[in-house]
This record gives structure tokens, C-alpha cells and sequence, in this order.
């Protein structure tokens, strides 16, 4: 049987959300008139609860325009912070307007102030507190739904697993539909074969399909739909893509037309003035705070070791571009006169002995904060790599270039889990695609705080 949950969810954010609304009405006017003094008078009270309705009316047609009321059981225990502040802004600016409009209304441009602040504060509580409450439910037993697998391969197991490691959608996963032979799951039963994919929805009462066949069996897709055609129940594609490792799926639509973007970069606009700012003020000011120590450092070096104090080598950076990355000289000036180019391994007697402290402890790696100050580097990206390497490993490890959508960091997502040095290229390049898809200027800050709060000190740095 279909549950339509999500509406009954609706209707009931809708109550909890006019209640927090109310509330933060009736405190403003509290909280303006107990606070300040009013050259004009105290308004009665009566004036307030007059305005209420018209409020309430403003507010939800604010939360139904800011999307407050999108439900459904595969939302996370909402991100909504930004959405709940567009709301409560709009209506701010729904009610100044109407305040204006009619003068015979309760108004008070502080008390309007306080109203903002007060209801996105109590709207963001109110609406943590019943998401909490829902995901408490459906842990024991309440607003439940039965779901379906089709396809019992990888991507199958791979959604029985999301879904019994998340309680909070209310979703139980009761078994897979596929053909025999082409699976033998060990965690779900099978139910049947596609063929009998109508009359198992009917008979286990499931209310949630999720079609999960691999890749190369996406022509059977035709024949799960048409099974499905008979069934009232949602249904959910769950792509194969299993070399797009941290990347995001997103769709859009245009006149009835949906296109899915495979590959999509988080930084453009604004977001990409937003880094470049932080990138720039943070260099300027570790540059300025660790002055002495750059300074002692590049003495160190030219008094311990013939050669210049920075080495430059040639990196590839924001779209496969090359630039001149700098460090302090760590090893010797022949180191790879016989060799070419080659990774360091432990050990390597090509380090001078001041060479080994700073590479063991990442001191050798801080002038790029130049780099970051020109532009060439940003503090968090993805590591810039040598293009003789970067050729290398696009022939060998798919998608590897797709870490060049952004600029190269100092520190990265990948190196704040353990990934750098002499490990695997494979994994540090699932972390990168990871922090581009899911990019943020809070995340750079989160990974700016765990290198510091790490140190720089590594055992794969050598």
C-alpha cells in the first residue's frame, strides 16, 4: 500500500512551524517594549494579537516559497539553516511591506528587527527537535515503509546497506527482485524474478522501489518499468557509477527534459572571490606571523648546504596549468641529475640532514604561501603533482585529472585522513573528488583547523 507520509509530515511542520512563528511574534513585542523605551507609548496588546492572522497567513506562504515543506523519506535530517533564514527574511519583508501598506497595524520597525532574528531562531530549533522526534519514531517502529530492491549485484546490496545503516528514512528493506542466477545475496532474501516484479510489490506491501542493476544490464530498465506501471509506489533509479567516486549526481530540467551532470565543480561566482579573499588574507597573515621562523629556516639552509635557499619545480595546477612551486631546498642540487624525476622514498640520501627535519615535519613546503598570495595555489585543494607524474597517472587511474577543477592546495581533504606521501594514489584521489564536490568555505576552514591542530608532521613525509 502507498504511504503518503511526507504529506501528513508536511501538515505537521506547517502547525510547528506557525506555533514557533506565533511565539517569536508575541517576543518581539515583550522583548522591544520591556527593553528600550518608546517615545510614542506602549501599543496594546490587543494591536498584536489583531495582526497574528495576517502574520501566520504571510508566513506560510514565505515557508512554502523558501521550500520548507519538501518532504521526503530519503532527505537527510535536513541541512536547512539557509533555508529557514530565506524564509524568515521573506517574511520579514512580506510584513514590513504589509506594514506599510496598512497603517492602521500593529507595527515597530525594532520589534520587526527582533521578530527576524527570533523566529529563525526558534524556526531552526523547532524544526532540529521534530526532525530529531521523526527519526526517534521510525528507530522503534513508527512512520515506517516497506522498500523493494531490484537487482541483487553490487548496487543493490550497496542501497540495503545505506538503508539499514540509516534508520531515520523509516524505510526497511525487505528483500531483492531479480533474476536467479545472476546474484546470490547472503544479507536479503530474493523475492522473485523480474518477471514478478508487480505481484511482489502487492504481496510484501511495499511502498518503495529502488531499481539498482548494474551498468550493463540498464536494457532490463524497460521491462522493470513496465512491470511497474501496473503499482502505485515511488520509485527511486539508483545510477551504477562506480567510477565517479565522490562525486555528486544532480539533475536538472528543462521544458519536461531532465539532464543528469555527471561532472560538476561547486566553485564558480561568487564562491570563487569568497576562496580567493580568504585564500589571500590567511596567506598575508601566517606570512606576517611566521616571519621569524621563515627567516631562520632559509638561514639554516644557506649555512648548512651549498645551493640556493628555495628549490622551484614545476607543478600542474587549476586546469592542468603549470606554475613554478616553491620550497625550501631540502635536498641536494644533483639530486636528480642521474635520476630524472622520481618520487622520494624513506630514507633518501639525497636529503641534506636539515632537508629530512623539515620534510619530516612540512617546514620545507611553507613558502607556498607565495604561491597562494599570486594565485597560483590555493591553502586547500587537492596537492599540485609534477606533470611528468600527472601524465603518468591519468594513463592508470581514471578520472585523475578531474582533481585539476580547482586550484592546487597546500593542505587538502586528502591529506588531513592520512593520504599523502607514498600511499594510495587511488584513495587520495577519492578524498579530492570528495572535497570538490562538496566544497565549501566551512570545509576549508574544518580542514585549515585539522592540519593545524594535527601539526604538519606526518610518517608518510620523507
Amino acid at each position: 500500500m502507498y504511504r503518503r507520509h511526507g504529506q501528513k509530515l508536511a501538515y505537521a511542520f506547517v502547525g510547528c512551524d506557525l506555533a514557533a512563528t506565533s511565539g517569536s511574534w508575541f517576543a518581539a513585542y515583550f522583548l522591544r517594549f520591556s527593553l528600550w523605551d518608546s517615545p510614542d507609548g506602549i501599543p496594546s496588546l490587543a494591536r498584536v494579537w489583531e495582526a497574528l492572522p495576517l502574520v501566520c497567513g504571510l508566513a506560510a506562504v514565505a515557508y512554502w516559497i523558501g521550500g520548507l515543506y519538501e518532504i521526503h523519506r530519503l532527505q537527510q535530517l535536513p541541512r536547512e539553516l539557509g533555508k529557514v533564514f530565506k524564509a524568515s527574511l521573506l517574511l520579514f519583508l512580506l510584513a514590513i511591506t504589509l506594514a506599510f501598506y496598512r497603517r492602521d497595524l500593529y507595527e515597530s520597525r525594532l520589534a520587526l528587527g527582533l521578530f527576524l532574528v527570533l523566529n529563525a531562531v526558534a524556526l531552526a530549533l523547532v524544526r532540529r527537535a521534530a526532525w530529531h522526534t521523526i527519526a526517534w519514531l521510525r528507530r522503534h517502529g513508527l512512520n515506517r515503509g516497506r522498500a523493494l530492491i531490484v537487482g541483487a549485484g553490487r548496487p543493490g546490496r550497496m542501497v540495503a546497506k545505506t538503508l539499514a545503516a540509516n534508520h531515520w528514512t523509516g524505510l526497511e528493506a525487505v528483500g531483492y527482485v531479480d533474476d536467479p542466477g545472476k546474484f546470490e545475496p547472503a544479507d536479503l532474501p530474493r523475492l522473485g524474478d523480474i518477471s514478478e516484479l508487480a505481484s511482489v510489490v502487492r504481496k510484501h506491501d511495499c511502498d518503495h522501489v529502488f531499481v539498482a542493476l548494474p551498468l550493463a544490464r540498464y536494457g532490463e530498465l524497460a521491462e522493470v518499468y513496465r512491470q511497474l506501471s501496473d503499482v502505485v509506489v515511488e520509485i527511486q533509479l539508483v545510477p551504477d557509477m562506480p567510477n565517479l567516486a565522490g562525486m555528486k549526481l544532480r539533475t536538472q530540467e528543462i521544458d519536461n527534459v531532465a539532464f543528469v551532470s555527471l561532472r560538476e565543480n561547486p566553485l564558480f561566482g561568487w564562491r570563487v572571490a569568497a576562496k580567493r579573499l580568504m585564500d589571500f588574507s590567511l596567506a598575508l597573515a601566517a606570512i606576517v606571523l611566521l616571519a621569524p621562523v621563515l627567516l631562520l629556516l632559509a638561514s639554516l639552509v644557506k649555512l648548512t648546504s651549498r645551493g640556493p635557499v628555495f628549490y622551484r619545480q614545476r607543478r600542474a595546477g587549476l586546469g592542468g596549468t603549470e606554475f613554478q612551486m616553491l620550497k625550501f631546498r631540502s635536498m641536494r642540487t644533483d639530486a636528480e641529475q642521474q635520476t630524472g624525476a622520481v618520487w622520494a622514498v624513506r630514507g633518501d640520501d639525497r636529503c641534506t640532514p636539515l632537508g629530512r627535519i623539515m620534510r619530516r615535519y612540512s617546514l620545507d613546503e611553507l613558502p607556498q604561501l607565495l604561491n597562494v598570495l599570486v594565485g597560483d595555489m590555493s591553502l586547500v585543494g587537492p596537492r599540485p603533482e609534477r606533470p611528468v607524474f600527472v601524465e603518468q597517472f591519468r594513463k592508470e587511474i581514471p578520472n585523475y585529472t578531474w582533481r585539476h577543477q580547482v586550484k592546487a592546495g597546500i593542505t587538502g581533504w586528502a591529506q588531513v585522513n592520512g593520504w599523502r606521501g607514498n600511499t594510495s594514489l587511488r584513495r587520495r584521489l577519492e578524498f579530492d573528488l570528495h572535497y570538490i564536490s562538496n566544497w565549501s568555505l566551512w570545509l576549508d576552514f574544518k580542514i585549515l583547523c585539522l592540519t593545524v591542530w594535527c601539526g604538519m608532521r606526518s610518517e608518510n613525509a620523507y
